[in-house]
């Protein structure tokens, strides 16, 4: 079970090659389905297939403009990713210090058996 608010179908999404670039995309600012289409080299449908993926875990939003679908990143999402990797930083932070200090005990015994 992942903690911290984080959803495994949001990791599965940007694991996918076209929605990982359509979100590359997106950094830049918002864009119509027609334009990520166009800039991807994909039909429109295929490309509104994946923004619905994107859409349903939370990583876009879109915005309807007349005829037109506006598709933007929500920056909660990404700010809930960046939560969830930073709670493993202690976990690592611990493991190097308990390489350091095997280091060290390694080191010293060496020196010992050399004196």
């Amino acid at each position: 079970m992942i903690k911290s608010g984080m959803d495994m179908t949001m990791l599965s999404a940007l694991a996918e090659t076209n929605r990982i670039n359509i979100v590359h995309l997106l950094r830049e600012g918002p864009l119509t389905v027609g334009e990520i289409a166009d800039r991807l080299g994909l039909y429109q449908a295929k490309a509104s297939k994946h923004l619905k993926v994107l859409s349903d875990c939370g990583i876009v939003e879109v915005r309807v403009d007349m005829n037109r679908r506006i598709y933007r990143l929500r920056s909660e999402s990404f700010q809930v990713m960046e939560n969830w990797v930073q709670s493993f930083r202690h976990i690592m932070e611990d493991r190097f210090d308990n390489l350091d200090n095997y280091l060290r005990e390694l080191q010293n015994k060496n020196k010992d058996r050399e004196s």
